[in-house]
């Protein structure tokens, strides 16, 4: 990939790829810092991207990565006593995506990986399956057993909203 088809890359994935880690990791700006650091990653081999499963799951999978190994480091922070700095608050989503988010951040973390990619990525089944490693009826049952998790944890919401609405 030259420097300008890189440029052009970057401008068309960095905002869908930063909303896909949102949903992954639930926090914006680790969203944005995971992405950043999985594209100058990117840009170092930059020469070699076409090759695999394509340059943007190449960045996601990397982002993903980091992000996994950034909140193991804080959960290791906080095992040894270790204060970790609270994030600073922006203005967010609007209320249905916070209730997305947070019904997500819900699911244990295969289903999320598996949802977010399907849903969010909009990859088929069987390139969640090669992302992840997994099987094809493994991601399967993911994706069932998140669907019915969601829309336990989202139903309510829904008939309180239309019970308001009526």
């Amino acid at each position: 990939m030259t420097d300008e088809e890189f440029a052009v890359f970057y401008g068309h994935t960095v905002r869908r790829l930063t909303g896909q880690l949102y949903v992954m990791t639930g926090d914006f700006h680790e969203a944005q810092d995971v992405v950043q650091e999985a594209f100058v990653r990117a840009w170092d081999r930059r020469h070699r991207l076409r090759q695999g499963p394509g340059p943007e799951a190449w960045v996601r999978t990397v982002a993903r990565r980091l992000a996994v190994s950034r909140w193991r480091r804080v959960l290791r922070g906080r095992q040894l006593g270790r204060r970790s700095t609270a994030a600073t608050s922006v203005e967010g989503p609007d209320p249905g995506m916070v209730d997305i988010a947070a019904a997500l951040r819900r699911l244990p973390l295969r289903q999320r990986h598996c949802a977010a990619l399907f849903y969010v990525c909009d990859l088929s089944v069987e390139a969640v399956a090669a992302e992840t490693g997994l099987a094809v009826g493994t991601v399967k049952s993911h994706l069932s057993r998140a669907r019915a998790t969601l829309t336990s944890y989202l139903a309510p919401q829904v008939h309180s909203a239309e019970a308001h609405d009526g």
